[in-house]
């Protein structure tokens, strides 16, 4: 459901263009210069993003991609700056499952919601992860991109350890 609300709000956005900047993308540009919602501009608070990307998974590509992962390793595993990298929301839940509190115990999860285009460039979904029994960390919001197919996260985020998966035969 939530999912549908976003693209409902996307589209809304799209519909909100002006006419004008409707009618603008029939006509050629003046040489050396592109229109601004075919090519947008990066911030010094991140990457820029195009709509449609964003909807399609939205992750940068290439070097861009390398250049985030670089820059966003100066920062904690599982934070909006870093957040884990999975495949899909399958690979949210199973690198949820490895984690293990102070005590050797699964903690408890459940997804907060969706916290709009993170430093990779796609939607990052925020999980909130508790220990049970006074076993550390109490709490914590682990942040977690999965619009990585080619990626598998193999450390845990500060104050959790992994349960050690079973060999493959």
């Amino acid at each position: 459901m939530k999912r549908v609300l976003i693209l409902l709000a996307a589209v809304s956005v799209v519909a909100a263009v002006s006419p004008s900047a409707m009618a603008r993308q029939d006509v050629a540009d003046p040489p050396g210069e592109t229109p601004a919602a075919a090519s947008p501009k990066a911030t010094e608070e991140g990457p820029a993003i195009n709509l449609s990307d964003l909807l399609g998974g939205g992750r940068l590509k290439g070097a861009q991609l390398a250049a985030a992962i670089d820059k966003a390793a100066s920062h904690p595993l599982g934070s909006k700056e870093n957040p884990v990298r999975v495949s899909r929301p399958q690979g949210q839940q199973g690198y949820l499952r490895r984690l293990r509190c102070s005590d050797d115990r699964a903690p408890r999860f459940e997804r907060v919601g969706n916290f709009g285009p993170g430093v990779f460039g796609s939607i990052i979904d925020g999980y909130k992860v508790t220990c049970a029994g006074g076993a550390a960390p109490a709490e914590s919001m682990i942040f977690m991109d999965m619009y990585h197919p080619d990626h598998d996260e193999t450390g845990p985020p500060p104050g959790f350890t992994f349960k050690a998966r079973a060999r493959q035969p």
